[in-house]
C-alpha cells in the first residue's frame, strides 16, 4: 500500500538561500497537488540539490542526483514503513522534515506501508532464518522498481538493500539505477545507542507520549557536560529542534547566564563545548520544544476515538527489534 505527500503551498515559493535549507522542513500552509504551485519554479538547479542533498548522510551517486533535478521537475522519490507498533518521532517528525524538503524541491514522494513484509517477518532473535528473511530484501527491492522511484530515501541502516537494487540495475540492463539518500539515523536516549530503538521504550521517544514521559526520559538521557559527539541531545536539537522551529531557546535565570537562543548548530555546538550551556539547561529546553511539536499528536489520540482504540491495541504489541 503506498501513500503519496503532496506539495507545498506557493505560499512557501520563495527560492530559499542555500545557507537557509533547515528553514524549509515545515510548512503550515495547506498542500496543493498542483504543479503550477511547485516552488520549483523559482529555484535554481542548485538551490534544489542543496535542498535535497542535505537530507542526506550519504548521497550514491551526486553527479546522479544532480543529473536526475535538471532532467526531472517531480522526480519520484520513495520512503518506506514497516507498520511494526508504535512510532517514535525518528519516524514520527524526522520524515516529516525529510519529506517536506523533498517537495519544496519539486520531489514528488511515494511512501509505502510494508504491511506484507511485516507479516512475514518474525520479531524474534530466536529464531532460526526463515525463507521470510530471505525474501524480505528481494521484496524490498521489488518495491523500488514498482513505485518507479528515481531516490531512494531511506536510513543509513537501509544502504544494503538499496545498493542491492542498483545492482540489480546491471543485470537486468537498466540505465537509470535509483539514487540512494540515506538519512542520518537518529540515536536511542541512552550512551552508545546509534539507533533509537522501540524495543527500549527509556530510550525512545514515541509520538504520542505525553509531557510527563518526555520530560522524564529527557531528564535521564546521556548528556555528558562540554562534549558533543555522541550526545543524543545536542543530536535531537540538530536535526529534530532547529529544522522545525528554525531557533532553540535556552530559558535559565540571570544569574545562569540569562537566555539564550541559538538559529544554527555550529553556534549551539561551540557554546556547548565552551561550557557555558550546562545539561542541567539543555535537557529541559529540548524537552519543551519536544513537547510542542508532540501536542497535536497527543490531542488527536485523546479526542479521535479510532485513533485512541488503534493505539490502545498498538501498545499491547510485542516489538523485539
Amino acid at each position: 500500500m503506498a501513500t503519496e505527500a503532496p506539495d507545498q503551498d506557493q505560499n512557501q515559493a520563495a527560492a530559499p538561500p542555500e545557507l537557509e535549507i533547515q528553514s524549509l522542513a515545515i510548512s503550515s500552509s495547506p498542500s496543493s497537488s498542483s504543479s503550477s504551485s511547485n516552488p520549483t519554479n523559482q529555484m535554481s538547479l542548485e538551490q534544489r540539490y542543496q535542498i535535497v542533498r542535505s537530507i542526506g548522510e550519504e548521497c550514491i551517486q551526486e553527479d546522479e542526483l544532480r543529473n536526475l533535478l535538471e532532467k526531472k521537475p517531480e522526480p519520484i522519490c520513495y520512503d518506506g514503513f514497516e507498520p511494526s507498533g508504535r512510532m517514535h518521532i525518528a519516524q514520527g517528525v524526522m520524515k516529516t522534515i525529510n519529506v517536506n524538503k523533498l517537495t519544496s524541491a519539486g520531489c514528488r514522494v511515494k511512501i509505502w506501508i510494508a504491511d506484507w513484509c511485516g507479516q512475514i517477518m518474525g520479531r524474534s532473535d530466536e529464531e532460526e532464518l526463515t525463507a521470510a528473511q530471505i525474501f524480505y530484501p528481494c521484496m524490498q527491492c521489488a518495491d523500488v522498481f514498482f513505485l518507479k522511484a528515481d531516490i531512494c530515501q531511506l536510513g543509513m541502516d537501509q544502504r544494503k538493500v538499496n545498493v542491492l537494487a542498483r545492482e540489480y540495475c546491471d543485470v537486468i540492463k537498466r540505465k537509470n539505477k535509483p539514487i540512494i539518500l540515506s538519512h542520518h539515523m537518529l540515536p536511542g536516549l541512552q550512551q552508545g545507542q546509534e539507533k533509537m530503538s522501540k524495543s527500549d521504550p527509556l530510550s525512545s521517544i514515541f509520538m504520542e507520549d505525553d509531557e510527563a514521559e518526555v520530560n522524564l526520559k529527557i531528564k535521564r538521557a546521556y548528556c555528558p557536560p562540554d562534549i558533543v559527539e555522541g550526545n543524543p541531545c545536542l543530536e535531537y536539537v540538530k536535526y529534530l529542534i532547529l529544522p522545525w522551529f528554525k531557533k532553540f531557546l535556552i530559558e535559565r535565570s540571570a544569574e545562569n547566564g540569562g537566555d539564550k537562543s541559538f538559529e544554527n548548530f555550529e553556534e549551539l555546538v561551540a557554546y556547548y563545548e565552551s561550557g557555558k550551556l550546562h545539561p542541567a539547561d539543555l535537557k529541559p529546553a529540548l524537552a519543551k520544544a519536544l513537547n510542542k511539536i508532540l501536542e497535536p499528536v497527543r490531542e488527536h489520540f485523546k479526542n479521535d476515538n479510532n485513533a485512541k482504540d488503534l493505539l490502545k491495541r498498538v501498545k499491547v504489541w510485542s516489538i523485539d527489534f
